[in-house]
């Protein structure tokens, strides 16, 4: 699975080493579609989304057509993501329709789908670079219903996430530089 994922993008992070200006030689967009295939969901079923520390704010960064459509205020009630930033704290939840959320980008169309399906399954996991929430790692399942949508996640597919999100916690402020 994403063990050697996981490998590589340590590698990646570890040649880039500490500078933030340091450009990646691979675009965000890649590594959500390396993430998307590893996870087996397809690519626009990942999101990445940066915290910004000024203004507390979550902005996607992948899928790349979320990234003009508005930010999530960290402070925000009603989005997942806001409250995995604030609590630094991984989630999983199968039955994403039944819950309070902002529903605002889901309705967007994105790349290489006919139809907005709604998101049915949803893990939600902190970045973390030095201890600190940078970011959060969304990986979902959508469609017209949760059984059309896939396979529940698991507890299995929560490590693989978490796993990812370490390299990740040193990738993502070269991403925010360029």
């Amino acid at each position: 699975m994403s063990a050697t994922l996981v490998t590589e993008l340590e590698r990646l992070a570890d040649a880039l080493g500490g500078e933030t200006g340091a450009e990646c030689p691979i675009s965000l967009a890649t590594v959500a579609e390396r993430l998307a295939k590893a996870l087996d969901v397809q690519p626009d079923e990942v999101a990445i989304l940066a915290l910004s520390g000024r203004t507390r704010q979550l902005q996607f960064l992948s899928p790349e057509k979320l990234r003009n459509v508005g930010s999530i205020p960290a402070s925000s009630t009603s989005s997942l993501a806001a409250r995995t930033a604030r609590e630094n704290r991984p989630e999983i939840v199968n039955n994403f329709p039944n819950t309070r959320h902002a529903s605002v980008f889901e309705g967007v169309p994105l790349e290489g789908r006919d139809t907005v399906d709604t998101i049915q399954k949803i893990i939600s996991a902190p970045i973390l670079a030095e201890g600190k929430v940078i970011g959060v790692l969304q990986v979902s399942r959508k469609g017209t219903s949760p059984r059309k949508a896939g396979p529940d996640f698991t507890q299995e597919d929560l490590g693989k996430v978490l796993a990812l999100c370490r390299p990740l916690g040193k990738l993502l402020p070269h991403f925010l530089a360029t």
